[in-house]
């Protein structure tokens, strides 16, 4: 297997630049945080840095030449002074004397735009500004290392923060130098991006190529981008940059919204990234740069006419210039939107990235494996002495790249009813086994599995009964044999039962449609959008009111038709979240309902069919899909097994824990973040089965005991907090004190003091038997910081106050990072032939791994992307090599392209002193990747998916989240926003949790909080 990564020649490699820098002055942080924390609370509300974001933010726009370092720039790891902002030494001067100093007097009005009219303000606004001029900053010429050289205590590459920035820009110049990329057809000619001080590496972006895959169907456009990051492996003194290739599609599709004329929909919420490239130098003095420029565009809603517009977030950077004499207009907002096709073609003025939120694009995303190792080939040109690239891996010969128990890939015509028998035996042992733990039995001492299903079409239900039936291989007793007229008449206590027996459970499943029935025969369904004011914008507030109200009111309701305390399941019929109006979509308030009536849920869409979606076609298979999801909930699950002999402890279970981050509720709250932790106990060789667990710190007298998996996510929806909370007006007279917002520097430091207590409390539970402790990097090492690669040394951990210390007997820790952030590298397999350069499934053994710890996994290819050939093309045509139409050309521009993420499996402790093999450890953590009752493989171990999956309990759904926008947005790394690095899972759990959280952190700059990453 190849990789599109680079390291260091050997550890002594050397590569120096020189660069002029400009630190942030130390004498301006404490005048500037004068009027940052003018009349606020020097204990809860202020300022501890100077805010740079907004000024860093025309940076960017008007001067994309200069790199911004991380926060804090005013201290550094090695005891130099850190530097604020970098340029390369051989670039002409980016912000003269008299340019920076205008800017910094507008910035500096920008801070308190609250207290403007005050005259003591004006004042010491007036001060400030004199005691600026009076030190301007200095340019100073510097010459920084740009290959990491020391190590961590740990063994692991030890990289300062402007590192992060500084080497991989090194590296995009010398691929710009390389000039244009050949194609058949054409040539690349990339531009660099600005970096702000959250920008992973270097970005390259070429000029926009159109895409028309019918004769006036509408033309798409797209460009091909190249990230370069610079990342470190646990335990590996050298560090690795990693290069992604994918495609940008830019947004020129116009649409008429509410009757008005043709223009881009922006979504709503959340900023949309512009690139800019002005014809001439906008600020006068400052060099018209060769990079691509930066800004942001937001829908807004007028709070008192309740009209919408579209405009450049803060107001864009061209506000902190108004008044100036600038060579070129900052573009119009509205003249962007109207005709972004325009803007786009002539020269790139202006081009909106198009994101899934705004409709489908002729351009699908990503590239495939074979043209991902062209592009790769191609940059390796411009590696200098001290790089060279990773040698191929080589794939393990510890075991098969499937579990044992996994269903074959091709069953002969013939067996195939005697295979599907197999498999839904299997699955009713899976389910028994977990039903076995919590539900009641039948006279015959077998499980019995509750279900509700609460339908709203006679179509889908009789789909989904059949479904369940089908899933399960129960026999047709003829229990259908209901009409209409007993469906509707259904209610709580008196529903409409189907029952099944079979020889390991009973099924039993109830039929009522989410109907609260009153005087009048007609009723208010459930599963309508919420109650909600008519005529203007909800708050949140009105959210929380009607979820609260939607709650209650499903509880009361299906607790009528309750058959027992233990936990059941509740398969919903509901329209999509596109179908309900803003904010009405009441899925949310659904699943705490049934949860407060001691049922888990699954959801499955209506069947509709409309313009640019129809889901009749497939209603049986996605009811299928949603029965297999629903009894996932219940703990049902086939266990992958393996067939490991050596390497491993005997009865060796696996936990997981998985951090959540929780909306907020109000909006000065940071949002609370939930720890879940899930343990899979395999019942032994040969079974297939598996009890799943979850942690409830409550249980046993607020001690905590592992339950079963769906107590614990019935218990999980008490941290929702949806219960609606009045207002406390505050008066002069009753002399109340405003609500204290919460500092988010030492909220996140309780955070993790809780976190690791947390751990503490589950890590002693993993002592009574041999254990692997499964986690997440991306996802928990902001509260587990002993996860960062940074801190993590071999065989120890640390989970509280006290120092690292060696581990327990019977626990193994194993980190598994996926591409999130582009911190795994692109793959492909490599073909030992002339043919195309695939995918490969299996474990991968590094040749180059000095610990022997780091190990990586990859899965076969998902159904959804079967279409996707692995020399498929996306800048020219090619011939179909193999079927029907073999010899034909084609166009692979609007086929979705999957780049499979590549999983890296850490094992950061074991014992091999006792015969543990980090080898076989990473197996067996590659195996729990791919369950036989899975459609397909997943991007992280069973038990960790688990504990993922259990965030839906406790975090509501985004609007824009839908199925369809998950798929395209994970094809292959393909930004939702490229201000924001996809975040890339197999629900798609971490895309809208992490985004709300940059969001949060803007805010909280904006509302004086902190300055951004001052922690």
């Amino acid at each position: 297997m190849g990789t599109a990564t680079w390291l260091p020649a050997d550890s002594d490699a050397c590569r120096t630049a020189r660069y002029r820098a400009l630190p942030f002055p130390e004498e301006w942080r404490d005048a500037v945080l004068k009027l940052c924390n003018a009349d606020r609370d020097p204990e809860e509300t202020a300022w501890r840095n100077a805010p740079t974001y907004r000024l860093e933010q025309v940076f960017q726009t008007y001067a994309p030449d200069v790199l911004v370092m991380p926060r804090p720039f005013h201290q550094r790891e090695d005891g130099e002074p850190a530097r604020w902002l970098y340029v390369s030494a051989d670039a002409p001067d980016p912000l003269p004397p008299q340019v920076l100093g205008t800017l910094v007097d507008r910035w500096l009005g920008e801070l308190r735009p609250d207290l403007a009219a005050d005259p003591g303000y004006r004042a010491l606004l007036k001060d400030v500004r004199s005691e600026l001029r009076s030190q301007p900053p200095q340019w100073e010429h510097v010459t920084r290392e740009l290959l990491p050289r020391k190590q961590t205590p740990g063994g692991t590459a030890s990289v300062a923060s402007d590192q992060f920035t500084l080497t991989p820009d090194w590296i995009a110049r010398r691929i710009l130098d390389l000039g244009p990329y050949p194609y058949e057809g054409g040539s690349l000619h990339f531009r660099a991006m600005p970096r702000g001080r959250r920008d992973k590496g270097a970005e390259l972006v070429s000029q926009p190529l159109p895409y028309e895959p019918e004769p006036g169907k509408g033309t798409g456009w797209f460009s091909v981008v190249l990230n370069v990051a610079l990342q470190t492996v646990p335990f590996d003194p050298l560090p690795r940059f990693h290069l992604h290739w994918t495609v940008r599609r830019w947004a020129t599709r116009r649409a008429a919204p509410d009757g008005g004329g043709l223009r881009l929909r922006l979504p709503w919420g959340s900023a949309t990234t512009v690139l800019l490239r002005p014809k001439v130098p906008v600020l006068p003095g400052v060099p018209l740069s060769e990079r691509y420029a930066v800004a942001r565009l937001k829908r807004v809603r007028d709070r008192d006419t309740g009209t919408f517009s579209d405009v450049w977030v803060n107001g864009g950077p061209a506000q902190l210039l108004a008044g100036l004499a600038i060579g070129e207009v900052f573009p119009d907002a509205d003249a962007l939107l109207t005709d972004p096709e325009r803007w786009l073609t002539h020269g790139m003025r202006a081009a909106v990235v198009h994101r899934p939120a705004m409709g489908r694009h002729e351009v699908a995303p990503g590239f495939m494996s074979h043209q991902c190792s062209q592009l790769t080939a191609w940059a390796e040109a411009a590696l200098p002495e001290e790089l060279r690239t990773v040698r191929p891996m080589e794939n393990s010969r510890l075991a098969g790249p499937k579990p044992v128990n996994a269903p074959p890939a091709t069953v002969k015509k013939e067996l195939k009813e005697d295979e599907e028998a197999r498999r839904c035996k299997e699955r009713r042992a899976a389910a028994a086994y977990a039903l076995s733990a919590f539900a009641p039995v039948d006279a015959f001492g077998r499980p019995v599995l509750e279900a509700r299903l609460l339908w709203q079409t006679a179509d889908m239900r009789d789909a989904a009964l059949e479904a369940l039936r089908h899933r399960l291989g129960l026999e047709d007793n003829g229990a259908g044999g209901f009409d209409e007229a007993a469906y509707e008449a259904a209610a709580p206590g008196s529903p409409v039962l189907h029952e099944w027996h079979s020889p390991e459970l009973t099924v039993r499943v109830r039929c009522l449609r989410p109907v609260v029935r009153t005087q009048m025969r007609s009723g208010t369904a459930l599963t309508a959008g919420l109650d909600l004011p008519a005529g203007r914008r909800p708050t949140r507030d009105d959210v929380t009111a009607a979820v609260h109200a939607r709650r209650t009111a499903t509880a009361d309701w299906l607790t009528g038709d309750s058959t027992g305390d233990t936990p059941g399941l509740a398969l919903v019929e509901l329209a999509r979240a596109v179908d309900f109006a803003r904010g009405a979509d009441p899925k949310f308030a659904l699943r705490l309902g049934c949860a407060d009536a001691g049922f888990v849920t699954q959801f499955v869409g209506l069947p509709q069919k409309v313009k640019g979606y129809n889901s009749v076609g497939n209603m049986a298979y996605r009811a299928l899909m949603a029965w297999d999801d629903g009894l996932r909930q219940l703990g049902a699950r086939v266990h992958p097994e393996h067939d490991l002999s050596d390497g491993l402890p005997k009865d060796l279970r696996y936990a997981a824990v998985w951090m959540v981050r929780k909306n907020r509720t109000s909006r000065n709250r940071w949002p609370a973040h939930v720890p879940v932790a899930v343990l899979v106990t395999p019942k032994g060789q040969g079974s297939g089965v598996a009890r799943i667990e979850g942690w409830d710190a409550q249980a046993d007298g607020g001690a905590g005991a592992w339950v079963p998996y769906p107590q614990m996510l019935l218990r999980l929806t008490r941290l929702a907090e949806v219960t609606p909370v009045l207002p406390t007006p505050r008066t002069e007279e009753d002399g109340s004190a405003p609500a204290r917002r919460v500092s988010w520097h030492r909220d996140r430091e309780q955070q993790r003091r809780d976190a690791e207590e947390w751990l503490q409390a589950i890590r002693t539970t993993l002592h009574r038997a041999p254990t692997m402790l499964l986690a997440d990097a991306v996802n928990a090492r902001s509260h587990w910081t002993w996860l960062q690669d940074g801190r993590a040394e071999p065989d120890r951990i640390r989970d509280g106050q006290a120092p690292a210390r060696r581990l327990h007997p019977d626990l193994r820790l194993v980190r598994v990072r996926t591409s999130t952030g582009r911190e795994t590298a692109q793959w492909w397999g490599v073909n030992p032939g002339d043919g195309p350069n695939g995918i490969g499934t299996h474990l991968w053994v590094p040749e180059e791994s000095p610990s022997g710890r780091v190990f990586y996994s990859t899965t076969p290819k998902p159904v959804q992307f079967r279409d996707s050939a692995v020399q498929a093309d996306k800048l020219g045509p090619r011939l179909i090599t193999q079927g029907k139409r073999k010899g034909e050309p084609t166009v692979d521009t609007g086929i979705p392209a999957w780049m499979p993420g590549l999983v890296e499996l850490a094992v950061l402790g074991c014992h091999a002193d006792d015969g543990d093999d980090p080898e076989a450890l990473a197996m067996a953590a590659h195996l729990l990747r791919q369950p036989p009752d899975y459609p397909q493989a997943l991007a992280h171990p069973l038990p960790l998916h688990l504990a993922g999956l259990a965030q839906e309990y406790v975090l509501p759904t985004r609007v824009e989240d839908t199925a369809e926008e998950a798929v395209e947005s994970r094809a292959a790394g393909d930004p939702l926003d490229d201000a924001h690095p996809a975040m890339q899972t197999a629900a798609g759990l971490d895309t809208a949790v992490q985004l709300d959280e940059l969001e949060e952190l803007e805010q909280f700059e904006e509302e004086g909080q902190l300055s951004l990453f001052e922690a």
